[in-house]
């Protein structure tokens, strides 16, 4: 971790590692940017989490309502939003959403041609798949937009408050929130300087555009944390759904979102790449181990085999996204930890 600030993998970062139940090594490194007297990341350094929003909070939610029937799977997306079926979707299923095999787009610059939430979505319910459901894997943003749009629908609620009063309340992740008020703002680590940005509208705090377009609550992303909070939530899953005495999810419904299924992908978690190149790294086993990465530098990955997790935090995008060589430091980091373990 040190040896990556210097190389300028990332100005800082925050790692925990969890091992048999319990949190053997937490601590922080750098700064909160390359300048000189930037003030010292440290454990309580509040990142933007990035698409670690699908799997932590979205997926969470959507396992939740699953649970209580409010959610079905193998429904297709118009029975929970009819405006998606045009130009071939209707047969499109949540789960398909989940498992990024949907057919739509990889990605999509909706600030180009909308301003408001409804643009968006009716931008996406206008759009053509990219090949038949359920044929090829290609992850999307546009496949959690949609999911956090119907679990809001479904509860009347916004995904902030729905995870707040289901998850990161009850656990006790005190410091993770969508849209963090500005007190909290030297806590926080920055994602880029406003010079990269592409929205002709002030740059909000959160660091992937189209969640700006949505508030900076949104389904793909949105979420800051930590990794002491983080530590909370996977430990929960990692227990099969309880944590302190408390239940969350049943543990039947943790062990099915978790499973491979038809896909190469979980529900709404990554799973580690059969042959090798995965950010995992080379020791994580490759037949349970599940997590999922964050645009801005973060990640999550579990080896439920060794009792093994990994929670990193970074701002590797800082102050531009064209820098990737954390791309070779998470294997490295990820084999790291196994073998300092065994």
């Amino acid at each position: 971790m040190g040896q990556a600030v210097r190389d300028s993998v990332f100005p800082g970062a925050s790692i925990a590692v969890i091992h048999r139940g319990k949190v053997v090594f937490h601590r922080a490194f750098g700064r909160l940017t390359y300048a000189p007297k930037s003030a010292p990341a440290d454990t309580s350094t509040i990142y933007d989490a990035a698409s670690l929003t699908k799997a932590v909070a979205t997926t969470s939610i959507a396992m939740q309502l699953v649970e209580r029937d409010s959610l079905d799977l193998r429904a297709p997306v118009s029975r929970y939003r009819p405006e998606f079926a045009a130009n071939g979707k209707g047969r499109v299923t949540v789960e398909q959403l989940m498992r990024h095999v949907s057919g739509l787009r990889a990605h999509r610059y909706f600030a180009e041609t909308c301003t408001t939430p409804e643009e968006v979505f009716n931008a996406i319910d206008r759009d053509s798949l990219t090949c038949a459901p359920g044929t090829k894997l290609i992850y999307s943003d546009l496949n959690f937009m949609l999911l956090g749009s119907i679990e809001e629908t479904l509860t009347g609620r916004s995904l902030a408050a729905n995870f707040q009063d289901r998850f990161s309340g009850p656990l006790g992740m005190s410091s993770t929130m969508f849209t963090p008020p500005a007190s909290l703002m030297p806590r926080i680590a920055p994602t880029g300087e406003d010079g990269v940005w592409k929205l002709d509208r002030p740059r909000p705090l959160v660091n992937d555009q189209n969640a700006a377009l949505l508030g900076g609550i949104a389904g793909h992303a949105g979420l800051f944390t930590t990794t002491g909070d983080l530590s909370r939530m996977v430990l929960m899953l990692m227990n099969g759904g309880t944590l302190d005495g408390r239940r969350y999810l049943k543990a039947s419904t943790v062990e099915a979102f978790l499973k491979k299924g038809d896909a190469s992908r979980a529900l709404g978690w990554d799973l580690v790449t059969p042959g090798g190149g995965s950010s995992a790294g080379s020791k994580f086993s490759s037949s349970s181990s599940w997590g999922h990465l964050g645009f801005t530098g973060t990640s999550i990955w579990v080896d439920p085999k060794r009792e093994l997790a990994v929670i990193l935090l970074s701002n590797r995008v800082w102050p531009s996204p064209a820098n990737i060589k954390i791309r070779k430091f998470r294997p490295l980091l990820h084999d790291t930890v196994v073998d300092c373990i065994e």
